[in-house]
């Protein structure tokens, strides 16, 4: 049987690890007391005040009560102070409370439930983003573990093309591992091979999907690449400049250009060029412009938002370039 503090506090602004870490906690606290054990506290029910309510009353779950609360990064120390702090100084020994902030902007885990954790006993860890610069130090390191040998201009390429979030990195790096083998040297060459070719077909996918007007699919392919960690901020990136090449090839069909003059002043291989040149001739040009009109929205709106405000405005968005 596990053993477990009165309180857990993750904090910090790598949230796709603290996401990890609640999903991993809670199934956990699942097998130990049960799915009836487990309470969560989230959006306006999340709030010092309430959690302390919840801690006071009484509960007829059998085994260990755990609390799950969400959005601490927006509570004020007042708060904490008044309402939670003679709580946590009285905790049932039956029960756990783990508090999960993702901090972001000026929105931070204030120091007076971080005192309040540690003095419960409880325990405190921060969860932080590395800097660019750090990532293919950290790339190098991670992959001696998994038994290949990473250079440097290998673990720099890898940062270049799949991006920055640490959890997309490592899930690239144990693919390149396992596709190498044990022992193997890895290098730009094959990075460049293996990563630029996998990132490449998972955005081709959504791409197809927004060009053909298949609102659904298009959907679907954003989760997917959502849940293995692109950003919304690198999506746009990808998602404008394919609409680009695609838009110009358009409105040169339109004007009665020959598909094989287009073909022959495009900078990529003949078949990326085909591949460019058929989507072209599915759309029309004032589709494809109006998307990137709303692939710029995009990129406004998710501009200093949330997470979850990035991925809400990003269906949005879909939707209206696939109708």
């Amino acid at each position: 049987m596990a053993t477990f503090k009165p309180a857990y506090l993750i904090h910090g602004d790598d949230h796709g690890r603290i996401g990890e870490r609640r999903a991993a906690l809670r199934a956990l606290a699942e097998r130990e007391s049960g799915s009836g054990g487990v309470e969560c506290l989230e959006g306006d029910g999340a709030t010092p005040e309430a959690l302390a309510r919840a801690l006071s009353a009484m509960t007829f779950a059998i085994g260990r009560r755990f609390l799950v609360v969400d959005g601490i990064e927006r509570w004020k120390d007042a708060d904490v102070s008044a309402h939670l702090v003679p709580a946590l100084e009285t905790i049932a020994p039956d029960t756990t409370v783990a508090f999960f902030g993702r901090e972001e902007g000026r929105f931070k885990v204030g120091a007076a439930l971080v005192t309040a954790v540690e003095r419960a006993g409880g325990v405190v860890a921060v969860e932080r983003m590395l800097k660019a610069r750090d990532l293919p130090g950290w790339l190098q390191g991670e992959a001696g573990p998994l038994g290949v040998q990473l250079d440097r201009d290998g673990a720099r390429a890898l940062v270049a093309l799949v991006g920055e979030r640490q959890q997309r990195l490592m899930r690239e790096l144990e693919k390149l591992a396992i596709e190498r083998g044990q022992g193997a040297k890895i290098g730009r060459d094959e990075v460049e091979q293996s990563a630029a070719q996998s990132s490449e077909r998972q955005v081709w996918g959504l791409v197809d999907a927004l060009v053909a007007g298949d609102a659904r699919a298009a959907t679907g392919a954003f989760l997917t690449l959502d849940a293995q960690g692109e950003s919304v901020g690198r999506l746009v990136g990808l998602l404008a400049r394919r609409m680009r090449d695609v838009l110009t090839i358009a409105r040169r069909l339109e004007a009665g250009e020959p598909a094989q003059q287009i073909k022959k002043g495009l900078k990529m291989s003949p078949w990326a060029a085909d591949r460019r040149i058929a989507e072209a001739r599915a759309s029309d040009s004032t589709r494809l412009a109006g998307a990137l009109e709303a692939l710029a929205d995009l990129e406004l709106a998710a501009h200093g938002a949330s997470e979850l405000a990035d991925r809400t405005e990003a269906i949005r968005a879909i939707s209206r370039i696939a109708a």
